[in-house]
């Protein structure tokens, strides 16, 4: 019996390699850069099943044109922005993300943003690797101590609660903006706040945990930090899209947010070069999910998703209808 044709759009880590040779007949892109339009619908011709990245746009254009063929897209991501989802749904294609899979890994970044932001590493280590390390002084890097502060959450999905957890054993005072607040065995005693303006006001340390939509799409900017308090240090491990970046790198040179923490930027892997000259930033290149334990948990949840829809059930990670 034929195995089922899945369309792979990069490699991935040896085991859900192994996996996909064993269940699947694969078509894998061996370049080094992401298939263009045209290659993806090449390559999608007659497969069942695509398994693919966020560096893949499929588009409406996609949708309209792609194999009838296809049953299935498992995207190795939680964020589906990349996708049409209502064009997918128009041909019937299941469209799957890998929540929750790397929830850990992110929330373990959120914390090394947060303690590298507010202990000013960033401005240590280039002293420290530049020679100018001098006799120690009480105004030596002083930075500020995470115990005893607020800690606003704007998201409280799996990566969210993650981060609560976490912050919790550094004696952080948790608050949370959510679409609807979460029943206290998920939450504990984080306090929720119905509108997204009041958890600004009072949050001393602001991490974005939210997906890119349209209503959190530059989430973060002029008006908004204009509501958090002086001083305020800010991470983002979600999306870049959530932050206007011309308005945050402001901020950061005046004053008035005091540092920042960043993961993930708009447009990445172009950074905004406002950003680079700044000493009061802890900047990663989106490595959030970036763990061995990680990225192998998608990419098996990915091949969950699409081995369930070819044996005609649900996907458990299905996000459109």
């Amino acid at each position: 019996m034929s195995k089922p044709i899945l369309v792979t759009t990069t490699r991935f880590l040896d085991p859900v390699e192994a996996r996909i040779d064993q269940q699947y007949e694969a078509r894998r892109n061996h370049k080094d850069t992401p298939f263009n339009h045209d290659e993806l619908l090449a390559v999608a011709e007659g497969s069942d099943a695509m398994l693919i990245t966020p560096s893949d746009r499929l588009d409406s254009d996609f949708f309209k044109h792609v194999s009838s063929s296809v049953k299935v897209i498992a995207t190795h991501s939680v964020g589906y922005e990349h996708i049409d989802l209502h064009a997918a749904s128009e041909r019937k294609i299941a469209i799957a993300n890998t929540q929750g899979a790397n929830s850990n890994a992110t929330a373990d970044i959120t914390l090394l943003l947060l303690l590298a932001a507010s202990r000013r590493a960033y401005e240590a280590q280039e002293l420290l690797r530049s020679g100018g390390w001098k006799p120690w002084s009480f105004s030596h890097l002083i930075g500020w101590e995470l115990t005893g502060k607020v800690l606003g959450i704007v998201g409280m999905g799996h990566v969210g609660q993650a981060v609560a957890f976490r912050a919790r054993s550094f004696g952080m005072k948790i608050h949370y903006f959510d679409q609807a607040p979460l029943s206290e065995d998920v939450v504990g005693d984080a306090v929720y706040h119905e509108k997204p303006e009041d958890l600004l006001r009072i949050s001393q340390f602001l991490s974005l945990n939210a997906p890119e939509t349209a209503d959190t799409r530059h989430f973060i900017n002029a008006k908004t930090i204009e509501l958090l308090p002086p001083g305020v240090i800010i991470v983002n491990t979600a999306r870049g899209g959530l932050v206007v970046d011309e308005d945050l790198i402001a901020a950061l040179k005046s004053g008035r947010v005091a540092a920042a923490g960043l993961d993930v930027f708009e447009g990445e892997p172009n950074l905004h070069p406002g950003y680079v000259g700044l000493k009061n930033t802890f900047l990663l290149p989106h490595i959030g999910g970036a763990t061995v334990e990680a990225v192998t948990a998608m990419g098996m949840q990915a091949l969950d998703n699409i081995d369930a829809v070819l044996a005609g059930r649900t996907a458990p990670s299905l996000v459109n209808i």
